[in-house]
C-alpha cells in the first residue's frame, strides 16, 4: 500500500479537477468527466504492465536517488510531456500551425484538434512503432543470453547476435512492408517518422551503454557518485522516459476515442502513469524481477507484439483492448511460467 499512497492523492486531485473542468466547460458534465478520466486511467494501467516490467529492469541499476527522480520528476514529465505537450508539437509539425494556435485550438476546439491529430496518426504510431521493435529485437536477439522463455524460440532467436545491426535490418524491413500498403500521399512522412525511431533508439541505447561502461571504470557504484556515474544515470532515466513515451502513444491516440477534451485525457492518462509508476517502483524494491525470472522476457515479448500492432495501426485501425489484453496475457504466462520454474527448483 505505501508504494501507491502518491498514487491515491495523484487520482484524488485529478478527479476533483475533471469534475470542475467538466463543469466550467459545460455545467453538469462533471461526474461524466471524473467517470471518462476514470476509464482512461484503467485503459493506461492495462497497456503499460509491460512498461513497468522494462522500466524496473533498469531502474534496478540506479540509485534510490535516480529512482526517486524517475518517480518526481519523470511523472512531471510524462504528464505534461507526452500526455499534453506533445500531441501538441506533433500537431503543430504536421498541421504546419504555430504552437500557440494549436494549444489554444485543443482547449476551445477540441473537435478540430482532433481531426488534426487523427491525420497525424500514423507517422506518430509509426515512430513508436520502430522504436519499440528496436528494443524487442535487442533484447532477444543476444548471443550472450543464458536464460529463455519460449524457449523453442528465444534460444535460436539469440544466435542472430553474433549478426552485427541484424535488430536494424529487421526493423526496417517491417517498416518498408507496411508503407507498401499506406496511400502514396502519406508514405514518405511515415516512412521518415519510422527511421526517426530507429535513429533514437539507437541514439540514446548508444550513449547509454557508453556511459554505462564510463561508470563501471569508476570506484563508487552509486549515480550519486562521479560525473561519469552522474551522466550514466541521466541517460539510463532519459532512457527510460523515452520507453514510457513510446508505450504512452498509442494510449494518447486511443484515448481521442473516448474523449475529444485535452484537459480530461491529460487527467486520466496521468493518474494511469502514476500507478505505472508506483508499481514499478514497487517491482524494483521487492526484487521480484529476481525472484520470478521470466518477467522480463514476457514484458519484451508484449513489446514486439506492441510494435507490431502500432505499425498495422497506422494501415487499419486496433481497438485498445486487444492491446491491452496481448500485453497482459503475455506478463500472466510470463508470471505463471516464474512460478511453475520456482517450484520445480524448490523440489530439487
Amino acid at each position: 500500500m505505501k508504494y501507491f499512497i502518491g498514487s491515491y492523492i495523484v487520482t484524488a486531485i485529478g478527479l476533483v479537477l475533471a469534475y470542475f473542468w467538466g463543469e466550467h466547460v459545460h455545467m453538469g458534465t462533471g461526474l461524466q468527466c471524473v467517470f471518462i478520466a476514470l476509464v482512461l486511467s484503467i485503459l493506461e494501467i492495462s497497456l503499460s504492465f509491460d512498461n513497468a516490467v522494462v522500466n524496473a529492469a533498469r531502474l534496478e541499476k540506479m540509485s534510490p536517488k535516480w529512482q526517486h527522480r524517475f518517480l518526481t520528476w519523470g511523472i512531471i514529465i510524462a504528464v505534461f510531456g507526452m500526455r499534453f505537450l506533445f500531441p501538441i508539437l506533433v500537431v503543430s509539425i504536421f498541421a504546419n500551425l504555430g504552437l500557440v494556435e494549436v494549444a489554444k485550438m485543443a482547449i476551445s476546439d477540441a473537435d478540430k484538434y482532433a481531426h488534426y491529430l487523427h491525420i497525424s496518426h500514423p507517422p506518430i504510431i509509426t515512430f513508436g512503432g520502430t522504436f519499440l521493435m528496436m528494443l524487442f529485437f535487442s533484447y532477444f536477439i543476444n548471443a550472450q543470453k543464458e536464460i529463455h522463455w519460449i524457449r523453442i524460440l528465444e534460444e535460436k532467436i539469440s544466435h542472430f547476435g553474433d549478426f552485427k545491426g541484424i535488430q536494424i535490418v529487421l526493423t526496417l524491413l517491417a517498416l518498408y512492408t507496411m508503407q507498401n500498403f499506406l496511400p502514396q500521399d502519406i508514405r514518405l512522412d511515415v516512412v521518415i517518422a519510422g527511421i526517426w525511431g530507429v535513429i533514437v533508439y539507437l541514439l540514446i541505447d548508444g550513449l547509454t551503454h557508453m556511459l554505462d561502461k564510463r561508470g563501471q571504470n569508476l570506484p563508487s557504484s552509486h549515480c550519486s557518485g562521479g560525473l561519469g556515474l552522474k551522466s550514466s544515470c541521466f541517460a539510463g532515466f532519459l532512457y527510460l522516459e523515452l520507453i514510457d513515451a513510446s508505450f504512452s502513444l498509442d494510449g494518447v491516440l486511443g484515448a481521442f476515442a473516448l474523449s475529444k477534451d485535452i484537459l480530461i485525457i491529460t487527467i486520466g492518462l496521468s493518474i494511469g502513469a502514476m500507478f505505472v509508476r508506483s508499481l514499478t517502483i514497487m517491482l524494483v524494491e521487492k526484487k521480484t524481477l529476481a525472484q520470478y525470472i521470466y518477467l522480463e522476457h514476457g514484458a519484451h515479448w508484449a513489446i514486439g507484439a506492441l510494435s507490431v500492432i502500432m505499425l498495422y495501426s497506422a494501415i487499419h485501425e486496433v481497438p485498445e483492448i486487444i492491446t491491452g489484453l496481448l500485453g497482459l496475457g503475455f506478463i500472466v504466462a510470463a508470471f505463471v511460467s516464474s512460478l511453475i520454474h520456482n517450484r520445480r527448483q524448490s523440489m530439487l
